[in-house]
């Protein structure tokens, strides 16, 4: 059935009313005196909570503003607030309580029990475990892996606070790029002068008049436009569904058929996982020896053609890139890629890529392969046409409002200049100071001592899971976790300080990645859940103790900071009415509507050059042939990835980890809604109804995934939707491990690999990964990932003199940093709010006035904004 807005309602509402009380209220309910309707948003939508005697009952989503909410919204936020895995209690394992200046037996994380402490004592020992490692290792010691700033939609962030802090004490390690797109955000800017993947893309308008047909490379619009950095509204639907009645042809490649393409009813080309690099390829090849390339175009706007073309018509290595070379390696017929090459040379056609593609060995090549392809076509910056890979994200296609919106606290520049690739934080621990390459640049991993983890899922994040444990067990002598649930990451943790939900404080938030046309206030709905605290009270208590609590505060209250951040942006209402309604809409201009991507340069190249080294599309980079960089050639080139079906072993398949349906990654894994990814409490495998039955595999059994490097569990779901000889584990599930050692939650990293995709990006691969799977005949015990750990009562106290904190704090006392400028502070507090702050010298003024570009819409800054944070780039940037 297709997935309607209207049948999509009916089973929500249904859901709703069979759950444990209404959990959805119609926008038009008028309730009784002893009921609260309080607005708020968040991840998955804006929404009016429901709250009868001071507990949440309920949440009454906007249909106004969003027209197809979903039950992650109306029914996972109200389970999870009160979900049996929050933590009520500042907790602190056993071992460091009882001996906090000994040996905290390490090796028993995850299986030894904690004791609940006061406020007083937890951040006593949490100042005193900083301190101590300063002092005996240096600011460069503590490591933040605070590095996602998904765990709420607000300004004020977790670790955008905690980047605050501890900048205002010295600094700290912090991770580099991100799991999401960590290849292209790399090698992107080189290519085309933007990082494209977090890009605003043609305006929806511009789509429907103009093009013919939607090429969707591992895409999958429906659902990863279910969730949002910000606030998800849910505006897309309507508009590709639009294009399909306008009669715009959809065609997807993919290993299997997607929500999207059932809602669209694209013609499905599956192709072997990892080989999208040699069908692009052998597609570029199709156009040059027929003569369908675009000649003109490509001598007007790229450069590199010429060592492209060798490399096509094999020059170098004597292998010509034909459709039959890439036929053998996609699994595609020769015939169906020349059809798919000249249909986009005859039709207007819109390529739209998703991320998952380049989280891959040597995901570099593939996002390139299909700009180059886009060129020889002669179609990037012509309307509805060329290349676009943010389609799935953010409603792309938005049109941008352009105004100031709201900004949260800046971060300050951090001391410490130690970075580590999110993908390498094991390798960082096995190998401290190590030495690595990326982008160019030659540089040493921190030596990590102490992990400060807020508002993350490090434990979820992180590949290779057995190989991370080991590697936290052997080498961090503290591991800090702040966050509201018991997530795999605080059970694995030494102290552990329980947060408040979004629910729980007041925050404020702006509407749209791209758009920038709301901005709402997230007003707090109900008191704390125990003894949990807001991040922004827990950052200033340990503010205080290192005596930076006026520097970090500003003297103001977090409502104070929020009315002053309304009030700098271009909103119109008051800040009283505002708080009050929840809601202000700012107006889009009409041009915005006929936005297209790239369309300046492709209308004046001359005038409106692209931010690479000559201007134009690189087809061939001499920057990155310069580099050198291990596996990364300086033109996209099709290279074996370290596992594949072309390696496979008998019986072996290849393992991919999409998002989830009723997910953000492991937010929800702990909510009612999870029991849509989940069969008996273990995350489902999607599995051929083939290869299902050749291993006596049936729907609902439990399953054992195994390879080298790990196990888990889950529960089969058999589909005739995923190609053979692929399976589908949507990541995100919590962890819990048997006594074999297998994940019997399911989840994902236990199979994947900590491998990068090259030594220029250092980005992950964890779509790169074989295994095998069998009938689960001996599971041990039920799941026991969403089951809060064990917590025992201690006589013993903590001798707060004893830790000598006094003396230690003193001697790790930061001088106070220069002032910041106005460039400063907008940078840090509007254009670092995804993840750990850049540094200025991570890339060239040239490269940071094409990433800005795209980052400016997304951060709402005017143009007066844009100059001031531009000049502080100009000035700090890495040289060229």
């Amino acid at each position: 059935m297709t997935l309607s807005r209207r049948n999509f309602l009916k089973g929500s509402v249904a859901t709703a009313i069979a759950a444990n009380g209404l959990t959805l209220f119609p926008a038009g309910k008028v309730f009784a005196d002893d009921t609260q309707v309080i607005p708020s948003a968040s991840h998955y939508g804006p929404f009016k909570a429901v709250v009868k005697n001071g507990k949440l009952i309920g949440v009454q989503p906007l249909n106004d503003v969003d027209p197809f909410p979903t039950e992650m919204l109306t029914k996972g936020v109200l389970s999870r607030t009160y979900s049996d895995t929050r933590i009520k209690f500042p907790m602190v394992r056993k071992s460091l309580l009882e001996d906090p200046l000994g040996n905290h037996n390490p090796h028993l994380r995850g299986k030894e029990p904690f004791v609940r402490v006061d406020w007083d004592t937890a951040i006593a020992l949490t100042a005193f475990c900083i301190a101590r490692t300063i002092e005996n290792h240096g600011n460069e010691a503590v490591f933040s892996s605070s590095y996602g700033g998904w765990s709420h939609s607000g300004l004020n962030r977790p670790q955008t606070l905690q980047g605050r802090f501890f900048n205002l004490i010295g600094g700290q390690s912090i991770c580099a790029g991100d799991y999401s797109a960590g290849a292209s955000e790399v090698i992107l800017p080189h290519v085309i002068g933007d990082m494209e993947v977090y890009s605003p893309q043609t305006a929806w308008k511009i789509v429907e008049e103009n093009t013919e047909a939607v090429l969707f490379i591992g895409c999958d619009p429906w659902k990863t436009n279910r969730i949002e950095f910000r606030v998800a509204d849910h505006s897309m639907q309507k508009h590709w569904e639009a294009f399909k009645e306008k009669g715009i042809k959809f065609i997807s490649i993919n290993p299997q058929k997607t929500q999207t393409d059932k809602a669209l009813g694209s013609e499905m080309i599956n192709i072997r996982p990892n080989t999208d690099t040699a069908l692009f390829t052998a597609m570029s090849y199709h156009l040059c020896k027929t003569g369908k390339n675009d000649q003109a175009y490509l001598d007007k706007y790229t450069v590199g053609f010429d060592k492209y073309l060798d490399y096509l018509m094999g020059k170098e290595d004597g292998i010509e890139k034909t459709p039959e070379w890439a036929e053998k390696i996609t699994g595609l017929p020769a015939a169906k890629i020349v059809e798919i090459a000249e249909l986009c040379v005859t039709k207007r056609t819109q390529i739209a890529a998703g991320w998952a593609l380049q989280r891959a060995d040597h995901g570099e090549m593939i996002h390139w392969s299909i700009i180059n392809f886009a060129a020889i076509a002669g179609k990037i910056g012509k309307p509805g046409e060329g290349a676009g890979f943010s389609w799935h994200y953010g409603n792309g296609g938005m049109p941008t409002s352009g105004k100031r919106m709201p900004i949260g606290l800046s971060q300050g520049r951090n001391p410490i200049t130690k970075t580590c690739p999110v993908v390498m934080i094991s390798d960082m621990l096995k190998n401290p100071g190590k030495e690595y390459t990326r982008d160019g640049a030659n540089l040493k991993l921190p030596k990590a001592k102490l992990i400060y983890n807020a508002g993350n899922n490090l434990l979820s994040h992180q590949q290779d899971t057995n190989e991370l444990i080991q590697a936290l067990n052997e080498n961090i002598d503290t591991i800090i976790c702040q966050d509201p649930w018991w997530c795999a990451t605080a059970k694995y943790s030494d102290i552990v300080l329980p947060t408040t939900t979004t629910l729980e404080r007041d925050d404020i938030t702006s509407g749209g990645t791209y758009s920038n046309n709301k901005i709402y206030a997230m007003r707090k709905v109900v008191e704390p859940v125990g003894e949990s605290l807001d991040d922004y009270e827990i950052f200033s208590r340990l503010a205080f103790m290192f005596n930076v609590h006026q520097e970090f505060t500003d003297g103001k209250t977090m409502y104070q900071h929020i009315k002053a951040s309304y009030e700098a942006s271009d909103a119109t209402d008051d800040f009283k009415t505002f708080w009050q309604n929840g809601i202000t809409h700012l107006s889009t201009p009409a041009d915005a509507n006929s936005f297209v991507r790239h369309g300046d340069f492709y209308a004046d190249p001359e005038k409106n050059p692209l931010h690479t080294p000559s201007g134009k599309i690189e087809l061939y980079s001499e920057t990155l042939a310069k580099f050198k960089a291990f596996e990364c050639p300086p033109m996209p080139q099709w290279m074996p990835p370290f596992e594949w079906l072309g390696n496979a072993k008998k019986d072996q398949v290849h393992v991919l980890s999409p998002h989830p349906w009723m997910r953000l990654h492991s937010q929800m894994a702990n909510a009612d809604v999870n029991s849509y990814e989940s069969v008996d409490g273990r995350q489902i495998v999607l599995i051929n109804k083939d290869d299902a039955a050749a291993r006596g595999v049936k729907d609902g059994d439990v399953v054992e995934v195994y390879n080298d490097r790990g196990a888990l569990l889950a529960g089969a779901r058999i589909t005739d939707e995923a190609m053979p000889g692929v399976i589908y584990i949507h990541e995100g599930a919590w962890l819990q491990l048997d006594e074999k050692g297998r994940c019997n939650s399911g989840s994902i990293n236990m199979l994947t690999s900590s491998k990068t995709s090259s030594g220029l990006a250092q980005a992950t691969s964890a779509n790169t990964c074989l295994a095998y799977f069998k009938k689960c005949t001996d599971v041990l015990t039920p799941n026991k990932a969403y089951e809060p750990p064990q917590i025992v009562k201690s006589k013993f106290q903590v001798d707060i003199w004893s830790l000598q904190l006094g003396k230690r704090l003193k001697a790790v006392a930061a001088e106070q940093g220069p002032q910041q400028s106005p460039g400063e502070k907008l940078f840090y507090g509007s254009c670092t709010l995804c993840h750990a702050a850049p540094h200025p010298s991570d890339f060239t003024y040239k490269q940071w006035k094409g990433i800005t570009t795209s980052m400016f819409p997304r951060a709402g800054l005017n143009d007066k904004d844009r100059k001031l944070v531009l000049d502080f780039l100009k000035e700090n940037a890495k040289k060229e």
